[in-house]
């Protein structure tokens, strides 16, 4: 490949699509093949923390414009009562527990299909179709990526970068987004992930009051 060192891809090239080829892009027979021999691996995290994850990149930083206007304006003028018209207009002030009304709102997967970053991992990934060599964890992050570069002789050409925890999501800080959730939509969102929370081996976090 072009690079050895992740953290040297452009952030531009990492995020265009046509630079890696999906699987629905091969043949029914060169996807079997593929789905035979290849090394298959996914990485899953703890669900909750993912999700306060995704909240808190896409919808309290300001760069990321494209997500207010695709999705915080419609969850403001959906799930707020007497929105201002800013905020209907720049979508840039959603709350996390507007955001949860949004994910388990019955009218939010009839309309669209959820974005991936927010998507339950098992209809994202499909474990129970493919059957992965690895499934590594967030968790355990370094040490299952060495290990997946093992399986696939690797580790002397890619270098797995050391991650930097300053800023990122952890059980405590979810604990205090869903403080503000009251029990009964802390259940209807553990019932959405709550597959996710089991196929992977997470158990029920303790700061959940249902």
């Amino acid at each position: 490949g072009k690079y050895s060192d992740p953290l040297k891809i452009p952030a531009n090239e990492a995020h265009v699509a046509g630079n890696l080829r999906t699987l629905s892009q091969y043949t029914t027979a060169e996807i079997n093949h593929r789905l035979r021999t290849y090394l298959k691996f996914v990485f899953v995290r703890e669900p909750f923390e993912r999700l306060v994850s995704a909240y808190r990149n896409k919808f309290t930083r300001n760069y990321n414009t494209a997500f207010h206007k695709r999705y915080g304006t419609k969850i403001i003028s959906r799930h707020r009562v007497n929105p201002r018209e800013e905020a209907l207009e720049k979508g840039n002030d959603v709350s996390f527990e507007e955001f949860v009304y949004y994910l388990v709102d019955p009218r939010t997967q009839h309309e669209e299909p959820f974005n991936e970053h927010w998507e339950r991992v098992h209809s994202l990934c499909h474990p129970c179709i493919i059957h992965y060599n690895v499934v590594g964890k967030y968790e355990s992050l370094e040490q299952d990526a060495r290990y997946i570069l093992q399986l696939a002789k690797s580790q002397d050409v890619v270098r797995f970068p050391a991650t930097v925890k300053s800023s990122r999501t952890t059980d405590d800080m979810a604990a205090q987004f869903f403080q503000k959730v009251s029990p009964f939509y802390q259940k209807k969102l553990y019932n959405l992930y709550k597959m996710d929370f089991l196929l992977f081996n997470y158990t029920i976090p303790s700061y959940l009051k249902f």
